[in-house]
C-alpha cells in the first residue's frame, strides 16, 4: 500500500470531490484490454482488488489507479525480421528495397508480430488529499506523471491543479543543511547524498551508505556544487530521499509504524483501508513539514 515516491501537486484546500463523484468522471476512461494490434492501452482501474469503484475513498482521502498495458515488441526484433524479409524481396525483384519500400516492410512486420507479442501491465497510483489539497503520484519519472495527469485532465473539466512552489529551492536548502551539519526541526540527515556542480561540466559526486564529512561538504561547496539528493528521516517514522525537484523518493515506513498497521483489521478490505488511512495521514504531515522546512509555500506563478 505505501507509496514509494511522491510527485507533489497542489489542489484547492478543501477540494469538494468524493469517491463516488470521481468514479463517475473516470468511468468513460475505464481500462479495457487492448486489441491485438494496439501497442499500448491505458485506462482507470479499481484501486481495491476485486473492487468496482475507480476511486477509493476513506475520510476525505482518495486513491486512483492508472493501468497501462504495453506490448513487448523490441525494435531489434522488428529490424531483424524486416532485414530477412528485405533479402527475400531483393532476390525476387532483383534489386534492394528503397527507403519507402523498407519502411512499408517494417510496418508489415510490426503488424504481423504484434498479435504474438507479450503484454505487461503497469499500475500508477495517485493519492488525493481533499482536505489538505494535495495530489501525489507514486512515480519516479516525470513521464509517468504526465501520462496520469493527461488522462485526469480529460476526465475532470477545469481541473484546478497547480505545481507546488516553495520559498527556498530544495537544492539551496539541502546544501545549507549539509554545510551547517544540522537538519531542520523534526528531521535527521541520513547517509546517502548527491552533490552536483552548477557549472557546464555538471560534475557529480555521490555518497552511498556513507556519511559525508564536514570538510568534504565545505570542499564540494567551494568547488561550486550543490546538494541535489539527500536521504533523511522524518520524526523517526519515515525515511526518504528529497530531490532538487521537490520529489520525495525511496519512502519507507519505519518499524514504529509497521508494528501497529494491522492491529484492528478484520479482513483484507479493512486492512487496505487501515493501511491507506495510516499512509495518507503520515505522508500529509511529512509533506507539511517538508514545505515548512523549505520556507513555506510561495505564490503560484501565473
Amino acid at each position: 500500500m505505501w507509496f514509494k515516491n511522491l510527485q507533489i501537486y497542489r489542489l484547492p484546500a478543501p477540494w469538494p470531490m468524493t469517491a463516488e463523484g470521481l468514479d463517475e468522471l473516470l468511468r468513460p476512461q475505464v481500462f479495457g484490454p487492448g486489441s491485438s494490434l494496439e501497442l499500448q492501452t491505458q485506462g482507470w482501474a479499481p484501486p481495491l482488488e476485486n473492487g468496482s469503484l475507480l476511486a477509493h475513498g476513506v475520510n476525505g482521502q482518495l486513491l486512483i489507479t492508472l493501468r497501462t498495458e504495453k506490448k513487448l515488441l523490441p525494435t531489434t526484433v522488428i529490424n531483424q525480421v524486416a532485414k530477412a524479409k528485405a533479402q527475400e524481396i531483393e532476390e525476387q525483384q532483383g534489386f534492394k528495397p528503397g527507403r519507402k519500400q523498407m519502411k512499408e516492410i517494417k510496418e508489415n512486420v510490426k503488424e504481423t508480430l504484434l498479435p504474438r507479442a507479450f503484454s505487461i501491465l503497469r499500475d500508477t497510483r495517485a493519492w488525493i488529499d481533499t482536505r489538505n489539497g494535495w495530489l501525489c503520484i507514486d512515480a519516479s519519472s516525470a513521464a509517468r506523471c504526465d501520462e496520469l495527469l493527461q488522462l485526469l485532465n480529460r476526465a475532470i473539466d477545469k481541473f484546478p491543479l497547480a505545481n507546488l512552489h516553495v520559498q527556498t529551492s530544495p537544492a539551496a536548502a539541502m546544501t545549507e543543511w549539509l554545510a551547517g551539519g544540522e537538519a531542520p526541526a523534526n528531521f535527521t540527515i541520513d547517509q546517502d547524498t548527491e552533490l552536483r556542480s552548477t557549472g557546464e561540466g555538471r560534475a557529480t559526486v555521490r555518497y552511498v551508505r556513507q556519511s559525508i564529512e564536514a570538510e568534504d561538504v565545505r570542499r564540494h561547496i567551494e568547488a561550486g556544487k550543490q546538494c541535489t539528493r539527500l536521504a533523511m528521516t522524518w520524526a523517526d517514522r519515515i525515511s526518504f530521499v528529497l530531490s532538487e525537484s521537490l520529489a520525495i523518493k525511496r519512502i519507507a515506513p519505519l518499524d514504529v509504524l509497521k508494528e501497529n498497521a494491522d492491529a484492528l483489521a478484520q479482513n483484507d478490505a479493512e486492512r487496505f483501508d487501515a493501511d491507506f488511512t495510516l499512509m495518507s495521514g503520515e505522508l500529509a504531515k511529512l509533506i507539511a513539514d517538508v514545505v515548512d522546512a523549505l520556507g513555506g509555500e510561495a505564490p503560484t506563478m501565473r
